[in-house]
């Protein structure tokens, strides 16, 4: 993957949130993975690969079925949180999703849940999967809806009512935006060599514990937004929240997922 100044498209950043990613993330984004299983059938007989696959919320769950399931992710530390899990029909390889070192058709489902959407190149890892699965088979993909999720969208909403003359350089993704609509969504697709996209807004609350905002970095520091602020915007970011809280131990996030189920169209 190129040099970027973008932390996020830094593998080595991955691998340093690992296990705060696991411990924070990777519950919510379970929900979600759920959804998109929800919206498949899956059989013992078929291979299911998760591009960008994290912590492996997808990909653990997707296992029950007894497919034979490969997660793959540019982090080796995220992958290394994946094997841990020590599951017989899982493998889990250090890839980059760009640019799948996999063979043509070889999958009978591919996903991606918040994977594809924060790559550089969004539309190239949107052909890879379909480059990998096979004419029929399905490929889906979840995105978030709007300013993102969660910590990030509590932190957005946040930013923008305390401090309106920041200079808001600090964007989410290119293919976050551009999937996060559904028309484009659907047209990236088709685009990428699949048909017929049906997709599903859902919502799930992301439960903010009051507790953890003694230390905020867990909560905020994947964000670019929260590392720009200075320690006093920091300062008040929390003690906004708390406001918001009020007596409230756990403070719900209601965010929004788009998932999209598609067939691979035939070569």
């Amino acid at each position: 993957m190129p040099v970027t100044e973008n932390k996020h498209e830094i593998p080595g950043h991955w691998d340093d949130a690992a296990a705060t990613y696991e411990a924070t993330a990777h519950p919510f984004t379970s929900r979600f993975a759920e959804d998109a299983l929800a919206r498949v059938t899956l059989t013992p007989a078929m291979r299911v690969l998760d591009v960008a696959a994290g912590t492996g919320a997808l990909a653990l769950a997707a296992a029950r079925s007894g497919a034979q399931v490969l997660a793959t992710d540019f982090s080796a530390g995220m992958v290394a949180r994946i094997a841990a899990a020590g599951l017989a029909n899982v493998e889990a390889r250090v890839m980059d999703g760009q640019a799948l070192d996999l063979p043509d058709a070889s999958f009978d489902a591919v996903f991606s849940v918040f994977g594809v959407i924060l790559f550089p190149d969004w539309r190239k890892g949107l052909v890879e999967m379909a480059r990998v699965t096979r004419p029929g088979g399905l490929g889906v993909l979840a995105t978030w809806q709007s300013e993102g999720a969660a910590t990030f969208l509590l932190l957005s909403q946040i930013r923008r009512r305390l401090f309106p003359k920041l200079d808001g350089k600090n964007k989410l993704p290119e293919g976050a935006v551009a999937l996060g609509d559904p028309e484009w969504l659907a047209a990236a697709l088709v685009d990428a060599g699949f048909r017929d996209p049906a997709i599903d807004a859902v919502t799930h609350d992301f439960e903010l514990r009051v507790e953890a905002l003694d230390r905020p970095e867990t909560l905020f520091g994947m964000s670019q937004d929260w590392v720009a602020l200075s320690a006093a915007q920091q300062a008040a970011v929390v003690e906004e929240v708390r406001r918001m809280a009020g007596d409230r131990a756990i403070l719900p996030i209601p965010s929004t997922a788009l998932i999209a189920v598609a067939e691979r169209q035939a070569r």
